[in-house]
């Protein structure tokens, strides 16, 4: 049997949702619990998400079909910093939105506190009157003496929590709500699919492989029933992370890009072997260089595994990557001098002759240096 992964090409991104939709059909029929999509930012995985979804409105006699979590989510949730006396802070809710079906109801404040406390020190507060949360955390009292009577620590209340901290409470709100789905809850008896987009877009590695670790024990529960799901990031740890988790489960793995030169979508098997950043941006540059079609912001991309390479060496500089190559002075310059331009790979410029050849010869020098399986 061939190992040969598939390739499927889509001119517009309602196509690429039939073709996920398709591989979520009921596991009897050959479908799959779980598709994973891995895509880099600019491709358009928040318009595929909304894609999916407004696929669900399309069906006849179905309002919504999905749950969703992707930079629209975050939007229902606003701030009012009460710029007048800067004491009340408080995080507004959109409550118009489905997303809060039987949300006061509920009382969810115990299931989305039961994430929180993994991944935060803070605690809130849902003011459903005003659809608003306030947010506390404990700290020092500057008034404590060890021979006062004063606590070691109070309350501080009404504080402003960071981005990070908001997007991992929005997130927190999220699993708790698919926790009830699963449970069989009534008001949110309409959901079918859960699609979700980089949910760790701003945090760092720690957390990030927490959230996935939870992620995939909470949609586990699931697995086998009639709620399926849809998970795209452009984070390579989290991606990979969520691919080992959920190796046992029945899924499906993607990579999806966008053509520059046609804007056709590519949707590409990855089978059963986690997809990692580093060795396709390898696999693309060995690709560009053998067809010559090399572009400035190639130098970018060289160069950022070549610090990924160092970093995980324990190396000082990147340059240590490729110490030892003949002009091994004159290619670290030439990475660090054509690497800080602002090369997009939305408006690529192509390289000339002699920075094409220079390249060549530092990612050979380099490949032989280092013996990536490249696919």
């Amino acid at each position: 049997m061939s190992n040969k992964p598939k390739i499927y090409r889509y001119k517009i991104l309602r196509n690429v949702v039939t073709r996920l939709r398709d591989d979520l059909r009921i596991k009897d029929n050959g479908g799959f619990d779980f598709v994973l999509l891995f895509a880099y930012n600019g491709t358009g995985k928040t318009r595929l998400s909304m894609e999916f979804k407004d696929a669900g409105k399309r069906k006849r006699g179905i309002e919504r079909d999905t749950l969703y979590f992707n930079a629209y989510t975050e939007d229902l949730f606003s701030w009012d910093n009460d710029l007048e006396n800067d004491q009340d802070r408080a995080l507004i809710i959109n409550a118009d939105s489905k997303f809060f079906d039987g949300f006061k109801q509920l009382a969810l404040e115990g299931r989305i506190f039961s994430y929180l406390e993994r991944y935060a020190t803070f605690n809130f507060k849902i003011d459903y009157s005003n659809w608003k949360v306030v947010f506390s955390q404990e700290v020092s009292n500057p008034k404590y003496r060890p021979d006062s009577q004063e606590p070691e620590t109070v309350i501080e209340n009404n504080i402003k929590i960071s981005r990070g901290e908001e997007n991992i409470f929005i997130w927190c709100i999220y699993l708790a709500i698919c926790e009830l789905v699963l449970d069989g809850s009534e008001a949110y008896d309409w959901v079918k699919f859960f699609y979700i987009d980089d949910p760790v877009s701003s945090l760092d590695d720690n957390n990030t492989i927490a959230i996935a670790s939870d992620l995939s024990k909470l949609l586990k529960k699931g697995e086998g029933s009639q709620i399926k799901t849809v998970i795209s990031s452009h984070h390579s740890l989290f991606f990979n992370v969520m691919c080992n988790e959920l190796k046992k489960t029945s899924n499906k793995a993607y990579f999806l890009h966008q053509s520059n030169s046609d804007g056709f979508y590519t949707l590409r098997t990855t089978d059963e072997t986690p997809f990692f950043h580093h060795v396709a941006m390898l696999a693309e540059l060995q690709k560009a260089t053998e067809t010559g079609k090399l572009y400035t912001h190639h130098f970018n991309m060289l160069r950022s595994i070549l610090e990924k390479t160092a970093t995980f060496f324990g190396f000082k500089d990147f340059s240590d990557c490729i110490h030892g190559l003949d002009d091994e002075v004159l290619f670290s310059r030439a990475l660090n001098l054509l690497s800080h331009g602002k090369h997009s790979v939305f408006d690529p410029s192509e390289m000339n002759d002699d920075n094409k050849q220079l390249f060549q010869n530092i990612l050979s020098g380099f490949l032989e240096s280092y013996s990536f399986d490249l696919p």
